[in-house]
């Protein structure tokens, strides 16, 4: 029989346990309520009594808080770290909020399942946020674009029973953990718009995914994709723009897969026919790659974009390759299709054309056989230790010089010849010295050689007859100076004293002086490098940027307004103009630098940061320069242009709009000037049709008589930059002005040297 003091002192301990959790979920909930502006509907602050029964708590039956639910209920504050010690809390959803600050630890929570927390302004996320969290199915952060840096902890591994996690848009970085062996329940993974790096983990193998979103990481995944067909529960994949490469693997078993998005990677190889024929396959995007082959075909109900380019030997889907194309992809198959061969090896005619440079990069390469094809160009530098067999056919290899020694592939023996490089140059059996091949090939190429001498003969002939190579004769120099003087050129007017030596080149004979032709303005080279000192930087004026739970030489532009493709191909284009454009939006609207080193890393780029606020409209407004303090009807009109802005910056080319969108959107937006009539102007005491000193004259005598004075360096504000010849200015024109409350504002003039 049990002792009864025993029995009721268990019982005594039991029951002061019990009603010490409840009173600490009941401090913890008043804490929640008192941080959320506004307060929840149906809580109070003050007094937390019957708090099981405020809207979305829910309790078990000794009071224990075991799930929260305020989802997009647009509240603002920060959480409360003693959230923590609920420790019967099962599901919290906080999601679509404006909630920000440092994220509490939900670390040993035993009993969390549920945790949705997206949305919101979340600003850091503490070391042990995934400890301790065994019980944990389902975790969505997603669109957490203010959180710090952080990596994603392998403490996530003691939820072994995770079927989602959910986390784009959070600002993740590193590799992904090789950990996935330990959630043989996760069907959805999706970590899209972050900048995760590296390669696809091994242990997604023979997992259980069915949903996986990877795309747009901000530098970019990589390595090879070798690890999908082993994950035949696969049903959606987004890898697309990343920094995959390798062949695209075959997926033929994965049967339920319906939307797979590859394009904007560097994929190459030969697609695979079977992937073409998966019988549940409703969506797919592979361009902007670099894939070789024939272009897949696939069936009616199946949406393929076609909005990009690839190294299809054929551009109509359905047509395969020419039999040497395809032998040559074979090969290039045996070394894993490298990218430098896909670009080498485009098009459909496998015999013509020049052996790629890129084959030197072959480290392993010894025998390189190209005998009876219709090779030209020429002849990369091989090491010794690559065997080279150029012939029979071939006439013409070589003929454009090659790298390294150059020169022409030697032939009419059996026996290795030296290569350009020092490579070994086998000739084939049989090829004699003066075969037909190698006279006919001679005989093309000194026809070749004729017709452009002749064509070049003709234009320079032409060129001569039409006078106008560059030079010009001893009349026409003398006309072009006396243009600039009739055309009132400052550069020869007898006031800069250096008009009688530029009169005095024009007579003689002056054919071979050579002159700077620009509208109907000639002017000479001689005399542009007299008026500057010889093109002397001290009499440079300025110049741009290119200067002078060469665009050859260096890029040109200001970082931070420099298009993405610009910056890595030197192209200019007007959609880096566009770009540039909409940076300029960007901190008109934010008052913010396009480059910030003062802010952290993840803020310091104007575009990154703004285009991840343009996620969620509802984190316009703390992005927007506050001394704006914008009406309603003004956030309208801001929101539009920051909507422009953001397409004006697209990553690619193709997604900005042109200028003359740009002007639409923003057209109707700008307070239209209308003119005034015709009343208005006769108030202003101006008579249009006196002239300008006569104006002066009245205005001058009407103040004497108030008793003002008048002195136009008073109302005059102008720079003056001193010719390189070091003249003076002393005669004002003004060409246009307008009065102000009686005062002359000159707008324009022209200051004459004397």
């Amino acid at each position: 029989m049990a002792d009864p003091l025993l029995s009721f002192f268990l019982l005594f301990l039991l029951l002061s346990t019990t009603t010490t959790t409840t009173a600490d979920d009941a401090g913890t909930i008043l804490k929640l309520a008192s941080a959320l502006t506004p307060t929840p509907k149906g809580w109070s602050k003050t007094n937390s009594n019957g708090y099981c029964n405020w809207n979305g708590v829910k309790c078990d039956s000794s009071n224990n808080v075991i799930s929260i639910n305020l989802a997009s209920e647009g509240l603002s504050g920060t959480l409360p770290s003693e959230l923590s010690t609920l420790s019967q809390l099962q599901s919290l959803s906080l999601q679509g909020n404006k909630l920000s600050g440092p994220l509490p630890s939900f670390a040993n929570i035993a009993s969390l399942k549920e945790l949705y927390i997206g949305s919101n302004n979340f600003t850091s996320i503490p070391t042990d946020f995934f400890k301790g969290l065994t019980s944990l199915q389902t975790l969505s952060m997603n669109e957490n674009i203010n959180l710090d840096s952080w990596a994603i902890s392998t403490d996530l591994t003691e939820s072994s029973s995770l079927t989602t996690f959910e986390a784009s848009q959070a600002n993740i970085i590193g590799t992904i953990p090789d950990m996935f062996a330990s959630f043989p329940s996760l069907q959805n993974l999706r970590l899209s718009y972050n900048n995760l790096t590296g390669g696809l983990p091994p242990s997604f193998a023979n997992s259980g995914i069915q949903n996986l979103w990877l795309n747009n990481q901000e530098m970019g995944l990589s390595g090879t994709i070798e690890v999908l067909p082993s994950m035949e529960q696969l049903s959606q994949v987004w890898l697309h723009k990343n920094q995959f490469t390798g062949p695209i693997p075959d997926l033929s078993k994965c049967k339920s897969l319906f939307d797979l998005q590859l394009r904007d990677n560097q994929f190459t190889g030969i697609f695979p026919v079977s992937l073409s024929s998966l019988p549940g396959l409703l969506n797919i995007s592979f361009y902007n790659n670099k894939l070789q082959g024939p272009v897949p075909q696939f069936g009616k109900n199946v949406q393929v974009d076609t909005s990009g380019l690839n190294n299809f030997c054929v551009d109509t889907a359905g047509v395969a390759c020419d039999p040497q194309v395809t032998t040559l992809l074979e090969i290039a198959g045996g070394f894993g299709y490298p990218v430098m061969l896909s670009d080498s090896w485009k098009g459909n005619e496998a015999c013509s054309g020049s052996i790629p440079d890129s084959l030197l990069k072959l480290s392993q390469l010894s025998l390189l056989d190209i005998s009876n094809n219709n090779l030209t160009g020429k002849i990369p530098a091989f090491t010794p230790s690559v065997k080279l067999i150029t012939t029979p056919g071939n006439p013409l290899l070589g003929s454009g010089g090659g790298s390294g020694s150059g020169g022409t592939p030697s032939s009419g023996s059996d026996t290795n010849t030296t290569a350009p490089g020092g490579g070994t140059n086998e000739t084939g059996n049989g090829s004699k010295k003066g075969s037909p091949g190698l006279i006919a090939g001679v005989v093309v190429g000194i026809v070749i050689i004729c017709a452009i001498g002749f064509f070049v003969l003709f234009k320079v002939n032409r060129k001569k007859k039409r006078g106008k190579s560059g030079r010009v004769n001893d009349q026409e120099n003398g006309n072009a100076i006396n243009g600039l003087v009739k055309n009132g050129s400052s550069c020869c007017t007898n006031g800069y004293g250096v008009l009688s030596e530029i009169q005095s080149q024009s007579s003689g004979n002056h054919s071979g002086r050579h002159f700077f032709e620009g509208g109907n303005i000639v002017i000479s080279i001689e005399v542009l490098r007299l008026v500057t000192d010889n093109f002397s930087e001290n009499n440079i004026l300025g110049k741009g940027g290119f200067g002078v739970y060469s665009m050859e030489t260096k890029l040109a532009g200001t970082f931070g307004y420099l298009a993405p493709e610009y910056a890595a191909t030197g192209r200019v284009t007007t959609k880096v103009d566009v770009y540039a454009f909409g940076v300029i939006l960007m901190e008109v609207m934010t008052g913010r630098k396009a480059l910030d080193d003062t802010v952290p890393d993840e803020r310091a780029h104007l575009v990154t940061w703004f285009r991840r606020v343009l996620v969620n409209k509802d984190n316009l407004p703390k992005a927007i320069d506050q001394t704006l303090n914008p009406d309603e009807e003004t956030f309208v009109s801001i929101f539009k242009v920051a909507e422009l802005a953001g397409h004006c910056t697209a990553r690619e080319p193709h997604q900005r709009p042109d200028m003359g969108h740009a002007v639409n959107v923003l057209g109707p937006l700008v307070e239209q000037w209308k003119p005034t009539n015709h009343e208005e102007e006769g108030d202003s005491g101006i008579d249009l049709h006196m002239s300008l000193p006569q104006f002066l004259q009245r205005w001058q005598a009407d103040e004497d008589n108030e008793g003002c004075c008048f002195d136009v360096s008073c109302f005059v504000d102008y720079d003056v930059l001193t010719p390189p010849w070091g003249a003076s200015f002393d005669e004002l024109d003004v060409s246009w002005m307008t009065a102000t409350d009686n005062i002359p504002t000159f707008h324009a003039f022209t200051l004459y040297a004397g």
